[in-house]
């Protein structure tokens, strides 16, 4: 990637595939947008280039590019690959160019005192990813036909979201009548299927019909 390239891509701004940072300070924090952006679409995170888009650079970047690999080598699971380049301003200054593929692995997560935290994309925030993000991130990895039967909780689901358009898991559950653990796998298996859209947020999830 040229200095022009960064330039141009860090003129758009922050987004769905792309994040700043201006230095490797918390490398334990940014590893969560390398998984988020791992998780969603794939993407760029830039080392050395400020919130507003300022390509600024930074010094040592070398060793920015050091702590990063680090990080992902150590607290990413599974194991991801990333292609890292550096862009020159000028002999003392940098940019660290981290290229994310839309891993096949996924979901990628933090393992904290034997809790798995994973997280995704949503515009240009990374957000925590819920158990049913979590569910549908680890079926589609592999497409395949699912069958399900289209029974009562199914038929009750399908109303709600003709009259109110979308449905989050509580919703479902409380107008179905069913636990939420039903809910969850009724509302993932759709969402599997094609049938329902998942828009993950950062407070409750919902659901739509897909178009």
């Amino acid at each position: 990637m040229t200095l022009q390239e960064v330039k141009d891509l860090a003129g758009k701004g922050e987004g769905l595939q792309i994040e700043f940072k201006k230095k490797a300070a918390f490398p334990e924090k940014i590893v969560r947008e390398v998984i988020a952006l791992a998780n969603t679409q794939g993407g760029t995170l830039l080392i050395g280039v400020d919130d507003d888009g300022t390509v600024s650079g930074q010094r040592f970047i070398e060793e920015e590019i050091f702590v990063m690999e680090k990080a992902i080598r150590e607290l990413i699971f599974p194991a991801l690959v990333v292609e890292v380049s550096t862009v020159k301003l000028s002999e003392k200054k940098g940019v660290a160019v981290f290229q994310i593929p839309h891993s096949p692995n996924r979901p990628h997560y933090l393992l904290i005192q034997d809790k798995k935290y994973s997280y995704i994309r949503v515009q240009d925030r990374t957000v925590q990813a819920s158990r049913e993000v979590w569910e549908v991130l680890r079926k589609s990895r592999v497409p395949r036909d699912t069958v399900f039967t289209y029974g009562k909780k199914e038929e009750v689901l399908m109303k709600f979201l003709a009259e109110r358009e979308k449905i989050t898991l509580k919703e479902y559950a409380k107008v179905a009548s069913i636990p939420i653990f039903m809910a969850s796998k009724t509302l993932v298996r759709l969402t599997v299927a094609n049938v329902l859209q998942l828009h993950p947020q950062e407070a409750e999830d919902y659901f739509t019909i897909k178009d």
